[in-house]
């Protein structure tokens, strides 16, 4: 039997956008035959150069380029940065001009989450900001329909471009219960649309 596997890319600085691709995870992985692998980006200095040792101490190992040639689809996050993706994300994306010239990540989909110390704090404006490298790299681009009631009557994170998190100014706010739950569902569906694409029949 054929398995799926859903590569989880984020940088976390407090932690908050790391629960969070941990939650996709776990929805990723109530859909039969679907796993995810979780991996993360070193952050950079002020002038662009890594700053971290090549294999993390702790937590999820780096992300290289040839997961994202093995993954069946894609869930990339980051905290929001002035209503954009973190730097060290970005420099890992500016990267992969391998992966777009060989066409790795076309017609897979893709989707994208968020964390942000102020309430709103520009997470929306950093959801489109990863999605634009996704559209060049020929991703299918899924968000969160508001068929998932949490989206209603959230109270913090949550938007129709991915789920999101308030994590406060200190960033230590724990996640909300619509916040997991929207999490939960974005995984599970970015698994069950990558698997009708990869087993969808031919002509």
């Amino acid at each position: 039997m054929q398995s799926l596997n859903l590569l989880i890319i984020y940088y976390s600085r407090n932690g908050a956008t790391r629960q969070l691709a941990e939650l996709i995870a776990e929805g990723v992985e109530t859909i039969p035959q679907a796993s995810a692998i979780l991996r993360t980006v070193p952050a950079i200095s002020t002038v662009c150069e890594a700053t971290e040792s090549s294999v993390p101490t702790t937590g999820s190992p780096y992300v290289e380029q040839a997961d994202l040639a093995n993954c069946d689809g894609l869930a990339l996050g980051s905290p929001t940065r002035f209503g954009n993706m973190a730097a060290p994300l970005k420099y890992f994306l500016d990267a992969t001009v391998a992966s777009w010239l060989s066409g790795a990540l076309e017609g897979k989909p893709a989707c994208v989450f968020t964390s942000s110390g102020s309430l709103h704090g520009g997470q929306e404006s950093t959801l489109l900001s990863m999605m634009l490298p996704l559209m060049h790299h020929g991703m299918v681009l899924m968000g969160l329909p508001y068929s998932e009631s949490s989206l209603h009557h959230t109270q913090s994170g949550g938007t129709p471009y991915g789920v999101s998190h308030y994590a406060g100014s200190n960033g230590t706010m724990a996640l909300s219960t619509d916040e997991k739950t929207l999490a939960i569902a974005q995984g599970k569906r970015l698994a069950l649309l990558a698997k009708k694409i990869k087993f969808a029949p031919t002509n």
